[in-house]
């Protein structure tokens, strides 16, 4: 992985320098391989500005960090703390200039700590100036989320530099997701940090507010799956042993397809995981398979969740998800089924309001659902015959 980390800084450079055979250029090595003396360095960046003989023209091919201790660009660095720095470069040599911003470079601003996480690339006429937006992630969730001013740093972090190497060419990787698997690597956050669901075990008391730091289920697995791709263990990532992400991420539409690539579920299994949940799960979260059936299983669950409504055996907190479920199936039949019960558990009984309010919020999305294309489709299921435990 470290000779991964390796070409990944060297590559741009290549790449970069490799169409321009003509005219001569000059290439500057990267100032954390340079071990000449300041003073040296100093007296090399003042000989950068004198063109070369016969008026021929000179390009300088480096990396930010590079350009700027060289004294060839100028720059002034302002960042917001959380995804973004923002560039403001000025060429102050006498050449062309073209310069990559490399993936692990640091910025810092006090304690406050950014990497960036996306390449990126400028070009500088002698004289010129241009701002350049940076991506990054921050490295603490502690960082001051507000603009200020920044500086280059020459800090490293090679377990996130070999993270950031994997996902630099997968671009289908969202910001966010690349922000949670850089904050599972500097300080390995439990899932009630960075979860936007309420957590069954409460919010872990932290001197920190993380709440910038909150992303949607899928950005969550999409990290998990980046770092395992990576090489980074499972069991080195402390929000993979909760175990109310999993049965969120296949409960959530827009992230079920990635959860059941995640933990290994094949669609052929599927109904199995769901049975197993509600009768075996977490003893915490297995109510919420109930919501997982009503979502993929719409038929099964018009004929199951009724009956575990009214089964007065079946624990309370099993009777009220049952009501609430019978709502997200999105079918028009569950409607009359929530009316019924609503009448028959009573309006003084808190499972007869709930089966009230459910009716009344199916109702409103059914109508809402007429007004515009459907975004989710919802497949049916096989028929299961459970009742109450």
């Amino acid at each position: 992985m470290k000779a991964k980390a390796l070409a990944a800084v060297v590559a741009p450079i290549i790449a970069v320098g490799t169409p321009f055979l003509w005219p001569r250029f000059l290439d500057l090595r990267t100032s954390w391989l340079d071990t000449t003396p300041v003073s040296q360095r100093e007296k090399a960046a003042a000989q950068l500005a004198v063109a070369l003989p016969g008026g021929e023209k000179t390009i300088i091919l480096t990396d930010l960090h590079t350009a700027v201790e060289k004294g060839v660009v100028t720059a002034e660095f302002r960042g917001n703390g959380k995804d973004w720095v923002r560039a403001r470069l000025n060429n102050a040599s006498p050449s062309l200039v073209k310069a990559q911003v490399q993936i692990g470079q640091m910025f810092e601003a006090g304690l406050n700590g950014m990497v960036v996480i996306r390449p990126a690339s400028f070009e500088l006429e002698p004289g010129a100036s241009s701002d350049v937006i940076i991506e990054c992630a921050a490295t603490r969730t502690a960082n001051r989320i507000a603009e200020q001013t920044y500086r280059l740093s020459f800090g490293r972090l090679p377990k996130v530099e070999e993270f950031l190497v994997y996902v630099s060419s997968r671009s289908e990787l969202s910001n966010q997701a690349i922000q949670t698997g850089v904050l599972a690597l500097t300080e390995n956050l439990p899932l009630s940090a960075v979860c936007k669901f309420p957590t069954t075990a409460g919010e872990i008391k932290s001197r920190f507010n993380t709440d910038a730091f909150r992303v949607d289920t899928f950005e969550i697995i999409a990290a998990l799956t980046a770092l395992r791709a990576a090489g980074v263990p499972d069991r080195s990532v402390v929000m993979t042993v909760d175990p109310q992400l999993k049965i969120e991420a296949m409960i959530d539409p827009l992230c079920r397809a990635l959860a059941m690539h995640y933990y290994g579920i094949k669609p052929e299994n599927e109904w199995h995981y769901w049975r197993k949940e509600l009768l075996e799960g977490d003893v915490s979260t297995r109510h919420y398979a109930l919501y997982g059936i009503a979502r993929f299983y719409p038929d099964t669950a018009l004929e199951m969740l009724p009956r575990w409504a009214r089964e007065t055996r079946t624990s309370a907190v099993f009777r009220l998800a049952a009501v609430q479920a019978l709502a997200e199936t999105q079918r028009p039949a569950a409607l009359p089924l929530l009316r019924q019960l609503a009448a028959d558990l009573g309006e003084r009984s808190e499972l007869g309001r709930a089966a009230a309010g459910a009716a009344d919020h199916l109702e409103a999305r059914l109508a809402e659902a007429l007004s515009k294309p459907a975004n989710v489709s919802f497949r049916g299921g096989v028929n299961l015959s459970q009742t109450g435990q």
